[in-house]
């Protein structure tokens, strides 16, 4: 079997799969009877002659709920009993399960139910028509006699089962799908619905990617450059080979594999290889001169991503001005499964089993490295232990390593691959270190009159496969996103952006450019409140005027933290309101500082506008999560290099947040009724601002570099 090298190829093999296989499919369409007899209405369920309804989730589960979510929304229109229903993942298939949004098989984005609210919804009224006219057929009476209630369908005093009609809907049967309205809803919207993972992930039953164990197989690890952009000149595995449990050791395209009957054997074997690296085209810069560059950045004109014309005059003309310049290091996903994978490539296909966030881009980039091309390529997609939006990248790199490592061994047995947390945390894609400027002015009447905002970091697009979708100009969306598209009423406006070089890989992060943007706006809107000698809340309020939803979220945030209300000596009370992803969020953060001046978290107010809610706890689950991840990053998180090389390597150096620097959270959701947006992400942009205006607000310092212990903050 040849062994591929290419990156090239494999991204234009990705490139292909997605060009290739996107094809979109009506769930209304034709229904069938297989799977030994199941009803098969559409590829998004199956109902089985013991009842059960089984929900084929197109997206994977990484702990956000969208197995809960999906099967809500097709068990809602079936009327199916909650405690028949079940879930699981779709075979990797563009075709069947394209994410709509995206135009390829993948999760991300907050977009799950934001795709597939409708999709599921006709599904399950799909299926459940077949049953009815099953039953009309059965008993002889019209079918818009039948009721469907909690997985029984009913006449007068007949009943049956879904089971009981599995096998008997008529031949010439087509679905008429018609939804509910919000009136009729009775999981939709239900609070407490109990989540369909949790069970499994209690008791242990619950199949992650790590769990995978396939008969005959061979761990794998793999020794990658420390420099990024490193290639190996040349290794020596004497002492590895002759170490218990070492199987063989080869090269692959992005470092050395090691080969062992078990992870640890395959760990140690790897600290005992020799290599010699080539980094002559490597990042060998350390952070002074890293910063530097960004800094100097700041005085060069750059890209225009939005430019409404005056700003200079503007804020030449201005009664005062408010000048900040933010720094963000890079960050890591440090996702608690750590990535890992199976793949075997036996008879000129290839199995793969993973916590699959991007099926379509893997499918294409293990069929082009392998050689057996993406339609020979069959994913298995089980839990995933967190991803933040590691797992789904542009490479599939750990997907692509299993391969080339199955072919470097020249076996047809399933290798697994594993990540162990240094190698996660010291070898990744990044979050891109941003820095951004902000030039502000108001009039003596305590109006904004003009805003420039100046950022320099890495294009995430840029070179990618994906370029064209995200890039206009030179300029990168993601790497301005939440400013160029900004709720507030900001005249005058212009935004630049430098797209700086390295070698260092930069990947979407939770909420993106918004993780970063959201903090330098709501930072600078509170300077720009103070400068205007108005209330914080007061003065959004003016400038969100005409963004309803984004003022809906702020007014009611600051009603249910009694905003203005006085707090004990030495406490501090921020606010801070962002859009993304379609999803308006404001928060409240209140925080205590000790007689050492040592600051305490002590209660965070949130409040969503994402439309339909369509699991209120997991939406609330889903805000908790997103503001702790976000307040771990601001706190204390950051990935620095000394001459290339990255200087964190797991936990107690890229330190988390502790359960002991959770605050007290509330959340409070917006009743509505538009369609549903995403809620994996939109939590964590104001989480790191409102914490940055409490501590302000209680102690006079304003925190411009990020961790905030880097900025002297110090935590109780």
């Amino acid at each position: 079997m040849t062994l591929k090298t290419s990156r090239r190829a494999f991204l234009r093999g990705a490139s292909a799969a997605v060009a290739t296989l996107v094809v979109g499919l009506d769930p209304r369409g034709a229904w069938a009877a297989g799977h030994g007899g199941d009803l098969v209405p559409n590829p998004f369920v199956r109902i089985g002659a013991d009842g059960s309804v089984t929900v084929i989730a197109k997206h994977f589960e990484m702990g956000q709920g969208t197995t809960t979510g999906l099967a809500s929304l097709l068990a809602e229109e079936l009327d199916a009993d909650w405690e028949q229903v079940r879930v699981e993942f779709a075979p990797a298939n563009t075709q069947l399960y394209v994410n709509t949004l995206f135009g390829v098989q993948g999760t991300g984005g907050s977009t799950a139910l934001a795709n597939s609210f409708m999709q599921y919804r006709e599904a399950g009224a799909a299926a459940r028509s077949l049953l009815v006219q099953a039953a009309a057929a059965e008993w002889g009476v019209p079918a818009a006699e039948i009721t469907v209630a909690n997985g029984v369908v009913s006449h007068g005093d007949k009943n049956a089962g879904f089971g009981d009609l599995v096998g008997r809907v008529p031949a010439d049967a087509q679905p008429d799908v018609v939804v509910k309205t919000p009136a009729q809803f009775a999981l939709i919207g239900r609070d407490k619905l109990p989540r369909k993972d949790s069970a499994a992930k209690t008791d242990g039953t619950a199949t992650f990617a790590m769990d995978v164990m396939p008969e005959g197989v061979i761990f794998a690890v793999i020794a990658h450059a420390p420099k990024f952009g490193g290639t190996v000149v040349s290794f020596d595995a004497t002492e590895a080979l002759a170490m218990p449990g070492v199987i063989d050791v080869k090269q692959v395209p992005m470092g050395v594999a090691v080969y062992a009957e078990n992870t640890w054997a395959a760990m140690m074997a790897r600290d005992a290889v020799q290599i010699e690296w080539d980094f002559s085209n490597a990042e060998t810069r350390s952070m002074d001169a890293m910063e530097a560059e960004y800094a100097a950045a700041m005085d060069q004109p750059g890209l225009p991503a939005r430019a409404d014309g005056g700003t200079d005059d503007a804020l030449g003309a201005a009664a005062s001005t408010i000048e900040a310049e933010f720094h963000f290091p890079f960050l890591a996903h440090a996702p608690m499964e750590t990535l890992n994978c199976v793949v075997q490539i036996k008879d000129g296909k290839v199995q793969v089993w993973d916590g699959s966030q991007f099926q379509t881009v893997t499918q294409g980039a293990v069929g082009a490295v392998s050689g057996v091309g993406p339609e020979n390529v069959a994913i298995e997609t089980v839990y995933a232990g967190g991803s933040f939006g590691r797992r789904a990248n542009f490479t599939s790199d750990y997907e692509v390593e299993a391969t080339f490592a199955a072919q470097a061994l020249g076996t047809d047995r399933p290798v697994k691959l594993v990540w162990t947390r240094e190698d996660d945390i010291r070898g990744g894609y990044y979050r891109p270190m941003t820095r951004h400027r902000i030039r502000a002015g108001v009039d003596a009447d305590g109006k904004l009159t003009g805003w420039h905002s100046t950022i320099a970091n890495k294009s995430i697009f840029t070179g990618t496969p994906m370029e064209a979708m995200a890039v206009n100009g030179g300029v990168d969306h993601f790497s301005v996103e939440g400013v160029v598209d900004t709720e507030y009423a900001l005249p005058a406006m212009q935004v630049d952006l430098h797209n700086m070089q390295s070698a260092v890989p930069v990947l979407w992060w939770r909420s993106v450019g918004h993780s970063h943007s959201g903090y330098a706006m709501e930072v600078a809107i509170d300077m720009a409140a103070e400068a205007a000698g108005r209330d914080p809340v007061e003065f959004r309020r003016e400038l969100l005027a005409n963004a309803p939803r984004s003022l809906g979220v702020l007014n009611l945030v600051a009603e249910k933290a009694d905003w203005g209300a006085p707090l004990p000596a030495g406490w501090g009370r921020g606010v801070a309101v962002h859009k993304s992803f379609n999803t308006y969020v404001a928060e409240v953060a209140e925080v205590s500082t000790d007689a050492e001046g040592r600051v305490k978290l002590e209660r965070f107010v949130a409040a969503v506008d994402l439309g339909v809610a369509v699991n209120p706890d997991v939406i609330r689950a889903q805000v908790e999560g997103s503001i702790g991840y976000g307040l771990g990053h601001v706190m204390r998180q950051k990935i620095t290099f000394t001459e290339g090389e990255v200087d964190q390597s797991n936990f107690p150096d890229y330190e988390p947040l502790r359960i002991a620097d959770m605050p007290r959270v509330e959340v409070h959701i917006v009743p509505s009724t538009e369609a549903p947006t995403g809620i994996g992400e939109p939590g964590l942009p104001p989480a790191g601002p409102a914490l940055a205006n409490a501590i302000y607000a209680a102690t006079g310092k304003r925190v411009m570099r990020l961790p905030m212990v880097d900025d002297g903050i110090v935590f109780a």
